[in-house]
């Protein structure tokens, strides 16, 4: 409100007295900017206070503040000069207006390092109110004098309203608060206390009571500036009512077209507005433009306001005039007078720096936001993003943590997208097990996410996602990140989130060939070759129009050779190669697997040539060095692959986990297979399982995870390498007991393997532990997952070791179909290795056993045709042992004299055989003797059976026939007494009728005779078939169906009966008898009245 409101004359003139015969008349409409004249005429004419505060009000009205600032000034040096101080209470409350006044325009913050909006040579807001709160304090002493010398009070109201404004401009809103309240007091309708008071209740959110007030200004005076109207809005629209507010918005800019204030707030709305989604895009559009010309309209009415800078700010973001937009959002950090509205000025600066690259100054405006609100959700993340930028990992982490986490925890997704992806990458100050804790929380988090956008997209009200929603759920990237996260632990999440990132693909328009090539290597390693071998043709043609065409087709023409390899498509997968490394000449990986197809079939030099090429380019590659460790072991090259495995880990890496891995068991497996029985080569044996156990522990020491390792020690400890094995002596029972003992240890430590990775050879040292302990079966089970899973069947030592445990089970239980079982085993494995001659001694000691294991069996617990098989073996083993004691190689895998002695053995065994048939055919012929004899026996028994069974049932029949012919002749007999008495029943009762109704009550029911005494007699109601008793008069239903009819009659009853053929004549014979039946052939009296 104008400060002339309260001291206006009634024209727009005002009137000054020099001496007592002059006057001089000041227009007030047409004031000089220059105000000597007017102070040397105020000076001269000994004005009242009131008029030197009318001119300067006047003056700071029309903007010429200095002026008035000039004249307030004069007139308090005027007065103090006159020892008239105790009236210049208007004078201070007026310079301490212009003060607040100045202040609205000063800067509350000024930037020292502001690039685009400096203010440094500008008083702060700070400044002008404690200018303001020491003149305040000036006009309450002099109100309060002038009140003592009983002047006017209104000098006291208007010191009060003034202190009112300022504590208002300072946030001291219970002081305020006071101050107005003390106004409103003594003066109910004081327009501006109503409005500071209407303003205080809005900041405290009590919205209803500040529209009251602001509804009672307006009612005082609908023309009141500034306008209640503005005021009237603003609380319905936070009260969810943004018609009205927007309606009292537009009428305060129809009533005041220069207003700023209505001009932002509606530019706001339109702006706003201008984003909802079911609008049309012409609609928005129209919305977006007006509000953004309102918005630029109230900046330049006023430009040192915060609100509308931060608007016009993020308008000039978005259109990438950053310049602009910094200056701006500098703007809105200096005067702000809000918090919030603080933190988004420092929010848009730290954005525009973060788009110019300037992320020193990104990072400094970030910090100050989440200093003020530390749970601001975009200062947090942009805080995060510049943390990550200068590679503060960490930092970052602790950013999103302390937003996403307790107290007041924000939902916001694309906070957890960030912070799980943060966890989920590795960096650098964590160890491993930490990291695979990272990794947890990173699932954890993404299955937070991945279930509050199912929940959002199933909302009953069918409005989907949100925008922000739907630009997460269709993020290829997360779903790239959730994929990765869970490669190693569940192949199916990780392939559904591939499949999910290539929908999103997939409807972009452009089907990014590198998901297609990781979808297939999934699929790849959970063995489906035909749905990856699929994926990785369509990646290869996807690849063709992509824009790194050449990096992408190799990798994935090179998973494609590998897929052909597991299908066995050998042509295809060398072709691929050779593709590859017509592209690629120095392509190791395709080099190694080319050498790899040649070593598979038996062309080992022209391998061992492509090996060394590739070596003579990278010398230094591990991987290929690996390769060529595993090569060299592969072909029995053991002493050029431990010289290898040596140089490489004294001149390449000494840490390389495979290298040492490789040097522990080349150790390990020389000195096993040592047959040096000297004092100086066991001491060697010794040795070298000592260095073998030496290479897997510092393994393990630098990965504690490595399970080669792992397996390596358990089968030293299986194995008891450095005890019994080693050459260290031991009793029988010490050895069997020290053997189960490390066998159990070593089991404990495959089973953990078995759990890290998926490869048959664990299976296979297993079942050797379980094997050692003399437990076949698990060894069995365990060597048939190892055969079955891992190696189709085709892996001759899985076989041999099959072979061995059902040999070992058919030994110990005797048991034919076991060593059957065991040979089977061994032929498998001849088919597979025709030549070697191992293999067929097995055959033949496996034969031999079965005919000496059957030879020594009692004839009960075997067969003729099992006895004559195993001889057949037998004969085969006789001459597989002389031709294998005959043969003339230099090494043969076998000792020539046990097999000459196993061939003299089998043909002494043979010499019984005929003994053996013999037996058991007599055997077999006596047992089926007994066998036909017993049958007969019982099949005449069962003859005499059934004839016996005959004869019963001949007579049940014949007796069924006669009871069947009884029952016919009484349901014909009972049918026929029905009619009778229903014909006699039907003369009767019109006789006896009468008298019954004459009868007296004590009378009863008498059977008719006149001549006897009246019996008592209980009254017995009429049952039905079913039981139920019907009422007297009332005609039963028939007391028997069709199929007991017949039965009935014979049925003994104490007070029903069926008529026999004498009751029959003798009703007949006598009319009395006849009231004894009603419609049937059941009795309803007792038998007393019959006898009657």
């Amino acid at each position: 409100m104008d400060i002339d409101d309260e001291f206006a004359s009634t024209g727009r003139s005002i009137d000054i007295e020099l001496g007592s015969q002059e006057v001089i008349t000041i227009d007030l409409d047409n004031l000089d900017s220059n105000p000597e004249d007017v102070l040397e005429l105020l000076r001269d004419g000994q004005c009242k206070v009131w008029v030197w505060t009318k001119l300067a009000g006047e003056y700071w009205r029309r903007g010429y503040c200095e002026a008035a600032e000039q004249i307030a000034n004069n007139a308090i040096a005027s007065f103090k000069m006159n020892g008239n101080a105790a009236s210049l209470s208007p004078i201070y409350s007026l310079l301490a207006n212009i003060q607040i006044d100045h202040s609205r325009r000063a800067p509350k913050l000024i930037l020292p390092n502001a690039r685009e909006d400096i203010m440094t040579n500008q008083k702060s807001k700070e400044e002008y109110h404690r200018e303001a709160a020491s003149l305040i304090n000036a006009a309450s002493s002099s109100a309060s004098e002038a009140s003592q010398s009983g002047e006017p009070a209104v000098s006291m109201e208007l010191a009060f309203l003034t202190r009112g404004i300022q504590q208002l401009a300072t946030r001291h809103m219970d002081e305020a608060l006071r101050s107005f309240e003390d106004v409103l007091a003594t003066k109910p309708t004081n327009l501006v206390a109503l409005l500071g008071k209407g303003r205080i209740l809005y900041m405290r959110r009590n919205y209803p009571q500040a529209l009251q007030i602001f509804q009672q200004v307006l009612r005082y005076n609908p023309h009141c500036h500034p306008d209640p109207r503005i005021g009237i809005g603003l609380c319905f629209w936070a009260m969810n009512n943004q018609a009205k507010a927007k309606a009292a918005w537009e009428r305060s800019l129809e009533l005041n077209p220069s207003d700023w204030t209505a001009q932002l707030l509606l530019g706001l709305e339109s702006v706003n507005s201008s984003k909802d989604g079911h609008l049309k895009e012409e609609e928005r559009a129209r919305l977006f433009l007006s509000g953004t010309k309102l918005i630029e309209k109230a900046f330049n009415a006023n430009q040192k306001n915060a609100s509308a800078a931060n608007a016009l700010c993020e308008i000039f973001v978005q259109k990438g005039a950053f310049k602009r937009a910094l200056k701006l959002a500098e703007r809105t950090i200096q005067f702000a007078d809000t918090l919030p509205l603080l933190t988004e000025g420092y929010i848009r600066a730290g954005r525009v720096s973060h788009a110019e690259g300037n992320f020193l100054a990104a990072t400094r405006y970030y910090s100050s936001a989440t200093e003020g609100q530390p749970k601001h959700i975009l200062a947090a993340i942009g805080l995060a993003q510049m943390q990550m930028n200068n590679d503060e990992p960490g930092g970052a982490i602790n950013t999103l943590d302390n937003l996403l986490q307790a107290p007041n925890p924000q939902k916001s997704l694309e906070a957890t997208v960030m912070l799980a992806s943060l966890r989920g990458s590795p960096r650098p100050g964590i160890s491993s097990n930490e990291m695979v804790q990272e990794r947890a929380r990173a699932r954890e988090l993404f299955d937070r996410i991945s279930k509050t956008l199912e929940i959002e997209d199933g909302k009953v009200n069918g409005s989907g996602l949100s925008k922000a929603s739907r630009t997460i759920s269709e993020d290829m990237n997360m779903h790239l990140e959730i994929a990765r996260l869970w490669q190693d632990e569940n192949l199916d999440r990780s392939s559904k989130a591939l499949q999910e990132a290539l929908q999103i693909s997939q409807l972009s328009g452009i089907t990014e060939p590198r998901l297609l090539n990781n979808l297939g290597a999934l699929h790849h390693l959970d063995s489906n070759y035909s749905q990856a071998l699929g994926f990785y043709e369509t990646a290869l043609m996807e690849s063709m129009s992509s824009e790194n065409a050449e990096i992408i087709s190799t990798s994935i023409l090179y998973n494609l050779a590998r897929v052909y390899e597991e299908q066995e498509k050998v042509e295809k997968a060398t072709d691929a190669y050779e593709k590859l490394l017509s592209r690629h000449p120095e392509y190791v990986d395709a080099k190694i697997r080319q050498a790899q197809l040649l070593h598979n079939i038996k062309r080992n030099s022209e391998a061992h040539d492509l090996i060394k090429e590739s070596l003579a380019s990278q010398s230094s590659n591990l991987n290929l060095r690996a390769f060529y460790t595993y090569f060299l072991v592969q072909t029995n090259l053991t002493k050029n692959a431990k010289d290898f495995v040596f140089t490489t880990l004294k001149d390449f890496d000494k840490h390389d986990i495979y290298s040492l891995c490789a040097a522990g068991w080349i150790h390990y497996n020389q000195a096993r297979e040592s047959r040096d029985t000297s004092s100086k080569g066991t001491e060697e044996r010794r040795r070298g399982f000592q260095r073998s156990t030496e290479f897997y522990e510092k393994a393990l020491q630098l990965d504690a995870f490595c399970a080669f390792a792992a397996q390596g020690l358990a089968i030293v400890t299986a194995e008891d390498a450095l005890g019994a094995l080693s050459g260290v002596s031991l009793s029988a029972g010490d050895e069997a007991q020290r053997r189960i003992q490390s066998t159990r240890d070593a089991l404990d430590v495959f089973a953990k393997v078995r759990e890290s990775i998926n490869d048959g050879s664990v299976y296979l040292n297993m079942g050797h532990c379980y094997y050692a302990r003399d437990e076949f079966d698990r060894a069995i089970e365990s060597y048939e997952t190892a055969s079955v899973r891992f190696y189709r069947g085709q892996n001759v030592p899985v076989l041999l070791c099959l072979c061995r445990s059902w040999y070992a089970k058919a030994m110990k239980d005797q048991s034919y179909p076991a060593i059957k079982t065991a040979l089977k085993y061994a032929q498998t494995a001849i088919h597979i290795q025709p030549n070697d001659k191992a293999i067929l001694y097995n055959i033949a000691m496996i034969q031999q056993k079965s005919a000496e294991m059957l030879f020594s069996l009692p004839p009960a617990k075997r067969t003729l045709k099992d006895l004559q098989r195993v001889i057949e073996m037998a004969q085969h083993a006789h001459k597989l042992f002389g031709a294998l004691a005959s043969d003339k190689s230099q090494q043969v895998p076998y000792s020539r004299d046990i097999a000459d002695q196993r061939r003299k053995y089998g043909e002494n065994m043979l010499r019984k055989k005929d003994d053996h048939i013999s037996s058991q055919t007599k055997h077999e012929g006596e047992t089926q003797a007994r066998l036909d004899s017993a049958r007969q026996i019982r099949f005449e028994e069962r003859q005499r059976q059934e004839a016996v069974e005959k004869e019963k049932m001949e007579a049940l029949r014949k007796e069924a026939e006669k009871l069947a012919q009884e029952r016919r002749l009484a349901r014909e007999q009972a049918l026929e007494w029905t009619r009778e008495a229903r014909m006699n029943e039907s003369d009767e009762e019109k006789e006896k009728r009468p008298k019954k109704a004459k009868k007296s009550k004590g009378d009863g029911t008498g059977s008719g005779d006149e001549g006897d005494a009246p019996k008592k007699k209980r009254r017995g109601k009429i049952r039905k078939a079913n039981g139920d008793p019907t009422e007297e008069g009332e005609e039963p239903a028939a007391a028997f169906s069709d199929e007991d009819e017949a039965e009935r009659p014979t049925k003994k009853r104490t007070k029903k009966r069926v008529l026999s053929e004498d009751d029959e004549r003798e009703v007949q014979t006598g009319p009395q008898r006849k009231r004894q039946f009603k419609s049937k052939e059941v009795l309803s009296d007792t038998d007393d009245e019959m006898e009657g």
